[in-house]
């Protein structure tokens, strides 16, 4: 069963988001401060962790930082009250991988959950004669979920390894970003695409060498991305 960790310290909205994950099958945790929920992160080892950005001491960006930093791994869903884009940028910035503004719909909520939750396990619908995905001196292996440049193994969030594994299977082709949304988040996704745009920056600060000056993730003016093929670097 999915354990899921919500760290939000209004007490009648933990209620009201614990309820209704519960209803879905999700075992949850509760903590109503950022350091309260850090240390039950270390001994529960959730899933997924619903985290506020308004919290009490430290705010859920640090959280949000820190718990990437020590469970890579680790499903991150930011909750925030405000709609502005600083706020939405700063959490996937952050390390989440999704973001939702209150207040929000329950069910969408969960639908969110489960969304990630798909894109958390999807190696157990891999191939296992498919799992190993290489270009060049990139490597991506589905069944352990580690990707490596060379020797160097590269910690990716769980988004991240799926939009990696989609770009690594479609190598030169330029993806739209509505097909980059339904493949990696999926078709009942119902946020920003900004999203996508966020998450490359990150990607590209992690296997570039001038992120700045792209070689392999590329942005294609008008459709999205394409990672080019390292033989034709």
């Amino acid at each position: 069963m999915t354990k899921v960790l919500l760290v939000e310290d209004e007490a009648p909205i933990r209620k009201f988001i614990q309820i209704n994950l519960k209803r879905d099958g999700f075992t949850v945790f509760e903590a109503g401060s950022g350091e309260e929920g850090l240390e039950i992160a270390k001994r529960e080892k959730p899933d997924i962790v619903l985290l506020d950005v308004m919290l009490p001491g430290i705010d859920g960006f640090e959280v949000c930082k820190e718990l990437r930093s020590t469970m890579p791994g680790l499903g991150i869903i930011m909750l925030t009250a405000k709609a502005e884009d600083y706020d939405k940028i700063m959490g996937l910035q952050s390390g989440s991988d999704d973001y939702m503004t209150k207040p929000f719909n329950p069910t969408e909520l969960s639908l969110r959950v489960k969304s990630l939750e798909r894109r958390m396990h999807r190696e157990e619908e891999e191939e296992v004669n498919s799992r190993l995905l290489e270009e060049g001196d990139f490597r991506l292996d589905t069944y352990s979920r580690k990707f490596f440049h060379g020797e160097e193994e590269i910690v990716l969030t769980p988004t991240e390894f799926e939009i990696i594994k989609l770009f690594l299977k479609n190598v030169n082709r330029a993806l739209s970003r509505e097909e980059i949304l339904n493949v990696v988040w999926g078709e009942e996704f119902l946020g920003d695409s900004k999203i996508i745009d966020v998450n490359m920056r990150r990607l590209r600060s992690k296997i570039e060498e001038d992120p700045a000056h792209p070689q392999f993730l590329e942005t294609v003016r008008g459709v999205g991305y394409r990672f080019k093929a390292t033989s034709d670097q």
